[in-house]
């Protein structure tokens, strides 16, 4: 209560789906998502808890660069660079220092941090495309200085880092289901911090400068500072994400993080929904399966003609058509507009 009263109840929260009121849905869609999520690596094999993992970490990417362009507005192309950052970061540290894997995690994020708050820096006088061709430069431009030859002995350049992880340290759990709640402590530690910041004041602002920033900088909201602090703590999540993708696949190399990366993770933004945190599963999801899938549809089509494999693409081009066409707001907002049409 403020000033005596009482807070004023928002009028979305009573519509009631089936009965069960939309809060209340929500918290059962999260208890539900989370007894899945430890369950399922018991019921499935070692490649496909691999491939979650995957999932996992560009849900991670996703979700940073989701905090930046949905909730802040700016828009960016070069979040790849960011990606390479954590995943040389971990990788050094661990080729280099023989630092323990767990222990490079939070480091990668920290750099990653550090350079997205400079990178924001400059980029502070920049918007819309302006701002799109610099993280643009961005992106092109890491994976040529990880190729560089005076950054060879620690990069290892063309080539990339050999990675060596020891097994699982649980018995009763195989390294890939080890990996997989490796990365599942991470991801709900993310998820958990990111629910807090767009909910709170900073997320207020966040949200502020994205609508309007001439209204949000005359409330007295500080647009340097907030659109620095966003553009590292977007880091920070691509960091963390990079770190553990070199852990996972125990192999880094420049051509993983061209800028056909950062385009993809941004399409996973777009797919998963804009300015919606758990879309960021789908996102990652979209990411690693539908490309995979466009190769299944055109070897059965086709099967198997090895010229065939150029349309790879174009079916996942395809099938992103279709999705964005039937689902314009992405897959959270296709959900948050059926379930909102029941529960009237």
């Amino acid at each position: 209560m403020r000033n005596g009263r009482a807070p004023r109840a928002n009028p979305a929260d009573q519509l009631r789906v089936f009965g069960i009121r939309l809060p209340q849905l929500r918290r059962a869609s999260i208890i539900i998502g989370f007894v899945v999520a430890i369950l399922l690596p018991f019921y499935l094999e070692g490649f496909a808890v691999f491939q979650l993992t995957q999932v996992l970490y560009l849900s991670m990417a996703v979700l940073g660069l989701n905090l930046l362009t949905g909730f802040t507005g700016q828009f960016s192309l070069g979040h790849s660079a960011f990606m390479a950052v954590g995943a040389y970061t971990a990788g050094i540290m661990m080729d280099q220092w023989e630092v323990p894997y767990y222990l490079t995690i939070v480091p990668a994020g920290m750099v990653c941090f550090v350079a997205g708050f400079l990178f924001g820096l400059p980029a502070l006088r920049l918007e819309g495309l302006y701002l799109a061709l610099a993280t643009f430069a961005l992106a092109v431009a890491a994976p040529q200085l990880l190729k560089y030859e005076h950054f060879e002995p620690w990069t290892g350049g063309v080539q990339g880092l050999d990675l060596e992880n020891p097994g699982s340290p649980v018995a009763f759990l195989s390294n890939d289901q080890w990996w997989y709640y490796f990365s599942l402590f991470f991801g709900i530690l993310l998820l958990v911090g990111a629910w807090n910041l767009v909910r709170g004041r900073t997320g207020r602002a966040m949200i502020a400068i994205r609508d309007n920033p001439i209204a949000a900088s005359t409330m007295g909201i500080n647009l340097s500072l907030y659109k620095s602090v966003t553009f590292g703590v977007s880091g920070i999540y691509c960091g963390v994400a990079g770190a553990l993708s070199a852990i996972v696949v125990e192999f880094i190399a420049p051509e993983s993080f061209t800028f056909i990366f950062a385009i993809l993770l941004l399409i996973g933004m777009v797919i998963g929904g804009i300015a919606s945190i758990p879309a960021a599963i789908i996102g990652g999801a979209f990411i690693l399966y539908v490309p995979n899938f466009s190769e299944m549809a055109v070897d059965f089509f086709f099967g198997g003609d090895p010229s065939s494999k150029a349309l790879v693409w174009i079916s996942f081009g395809v099938a992103m058509i279709i999705v964005v066409y039937i689902m314009p707001l992405g897959v959270a907002g296709f959900v948050r507009q059926n379930l909102r049409r029941l529960a009237r």
